[in-house]
């Protein structure tokens, strides 16, 4: 059965990469979200196995996405989704729970790898 991910970024371009590298490597996509409040109120209703979260986002970042996900549910197993340059974000929401994260542009083999260890 195809894991369930939830697809949290602001771009709608972004959005529509990842999905499709995770349809063409055998993930179901539970749903999108274009900003932090939207991927908690959709993380509640879909229960995804993983979430691919952006961190820079209008309204609710990824960061205080993350957090409120985390104390939803503790066992969230979340995927932070940077630009270069972020390196300090990333660290911080590794610090809150982030399981990984990956880099954009989105290399298909580092997405997959990452989602692969998240779920293992």
């Amino acid at each position: 059965m195809p894991k369930k991910v939830l697809i949290v970024d602001d771009a709608v371009f972004m959005r529509m990469k990842l999905k499709n590298i995770l349809e063409t490597n055998d993930y179901e996509v539970a749903g999108e979200a274009q900003n932090g409040q939207e991927a908690f109120e959709l993380y509640q209703s879909t229960k995804p196995d993983l979430v691919t979260m952006d961190i820079t986002m209008p309204e609710v970042d990824g960061l205080d996405a993350l957090k409120m996900i985390r104390e939803f549910d503790p066992n969230a197993k979340v995927v932070m989704c940077s630009a270069m340059g972020q390196q300090g974000m990333v660290m911080d929401a590794i610090r809150s729970g982030a399981v990984d994260f990956i880099v954009k542009p989105f290399d298909t083999d580092r997405v997959i790898k990452a989602l692969d260890k998240a779920l293992s």
